[in-house]
């Protein structure tokens, strides 16, 4: 599992990239704030899956520099391309998708060890 992880979080990385940065035409789901639960999936998967690439002592840096990819493709986004912006919005919607990650893990492993003590 966990060398899938690793392949699945790196293709995720380059996916994520590539749709923050590249001009997307019409998108289908439109609801009011879909963008923003987009970004928060997208920032939850991301980090999930880097957390279940590593071992636990990296837990908060993996968070972190999740969080900083997603300040990252924002600043991006407003300076190398044209047709995208800069959107405070959307980094707060990363960062929760990348806080939600953690909490799920630890509540994860909390369940794991509550099993293995029994």
């Amino acid at each position: 599992m966990k060398h899938n992880a690793i392949y699945l979080a790196v293709f995720v990385t380059i996916a994520i990239t590539l749709l923050s940065l590249l001009k997307l035409g019409k998108q289908p789901m439109n609801f009011t704030h879909s963008d923003k639960v987009k970004h928060a999936f997208a920032y939850f998967t991301l980090t999930f899956l880097w957390l279940c690439s590593f071992k636990s002592k990296f837990t908060l840096y993996i968070v972190l520099l999740c969080v900083l990819f997603g300040v990252l493709m924002e600043y991006l986004q407003g300076t190398i391309t044209t047709y995208r912006t800069f959107d405070y919005a959307d980094m707060l919607a990363n960062t929760i998708g990348a806080l939600l990650a953690y909490f799920l893990m630890l509540l994860l492993k909390k369940s794991s060890n509550m099993l293995n003590s029994l």
